[in-house]
C-alpha cells in the first residue's frame, strides 16, 4: 500500500459509472458495488471540502444502443437515456458542480472510456488536472478502460481500490484488471491514504 498522499491543486475525482442499474437489483447490477457507496461520498466531501473538482462519468445509451443483447452485442439493455437506471442514485450525493460526462450516446459505438468520444480530456486541461483519483463501476469494464486511457493522455493516476467493484464475469478478471492498470502505471491506494489535511489556498477561481 501507497504512503499517505496529500490532496493539492491540479488533482481530481473521477466518479466512473455509479448509475443504478450497476448497483445491486439493477439491469446489469455489479455484485457489492452498493458498498461503495459510503466511501465514495466521503471522497467527495474531502474533495469538496479542498474545492477541487469532481467528474462523474455516466452510460448514457440509445433504447437500440449496439451494446445491447438485442443488438447482437454482450451485455443487457442497461443506463437507457432518461431512464431511472441511469440515473445516479441519491445516496452518492454528487456535488451540484460536478462536471457529468455521457458516455455510450451513438446508436452504433460503444464506449467503456470516460475519454472515448467525450469532452473529459479537455475540462480536465481546463481545470489544469494532473493527478486523478479514481472511483465506481466496474473495476474490470470501464474504471479500467479509464484508468488506462488516462495515463496514455499523461495524468497520475490512483485507484481507490475500496471504491471499486467489478463484473468478473470470469473470476479473477478484476483482480487481473487492478494488475493491468498497475503495470501501465496507475497506482492502488485506499481512501484512507488520502491525507486529511489542509492543502494550501493557490486555487484558481
Amino acid at each position: 500500500m501507497s504512503e499517505s498522499i496529500t490532496l493539492q491543486p491540479g488533482d481530481a475525482l473521477v466518479v466512473v459509472d455509479v448509475q443504478y442499474d450497476f448497483l445491486p437489483g439493477g439491469s446489469l447490477g455489479v455484485p457489492g458495488a452498493d458498498a461503495i457507496l459510503p466511501v465514495l461520498r466521503r471522497c467527495l466531501d474531502l474533495f469538496q471540502q479542498h474545492r477541487l473538482p469532481v467528474f462523474a462519468t455516466r452510460d448514457w445509451h440509445p433504447p437500440d444502443h449496439c451494446s445491447f443483447r438485442e443488438q447482437g452485442g454482450p451485455w443487457p439493455p442497461h443506463c437507457v437515456q432518461g431512464s431511472r437506471g441511469a440515473e445516479f442514485p441519491p445516496e452518492l450525493e454528487l456535488p451540484s458542480r460536478a462536471y457529468i460526462v455521457s458516455k455510450g450516446t451513438e446508436r452504433d459505438r460503444d464506449a467503456y472510456s470516460g475519454f472515448q468520444d467525450t469532452e473529459l480530456h479537455a475540462r480536465l486541461r481546463e481545470r489544469g488536472v494532473r493527478r486523478l483519483f479514481v472511483g465506481g463501476l466496474a473495476t474490470d469494464y470501464c474504471v479500467r478502460a479509464t484508468v488506462l486511457d488516462a495515463l496514455e493522455r499523461g495524468y497520475s493516476v490512483y485507484v481507490l481500490i475500496d471504491a471499486v467493484r467489478a463484473v468478473d464475469v470470469q473470476p479473477g478478471d478484476g483482480k487481473r484488471a487492478l494488475e493491468e492498470m498497475q503495470a501501465a502505471g496507475a497506482q492502488c491506494i485506499s481512501t484512507g491514504s488520502i491525507c486529511q489535511e489542509r492543502i494550501s489556498q493557490e486555487r484558481q477561481a
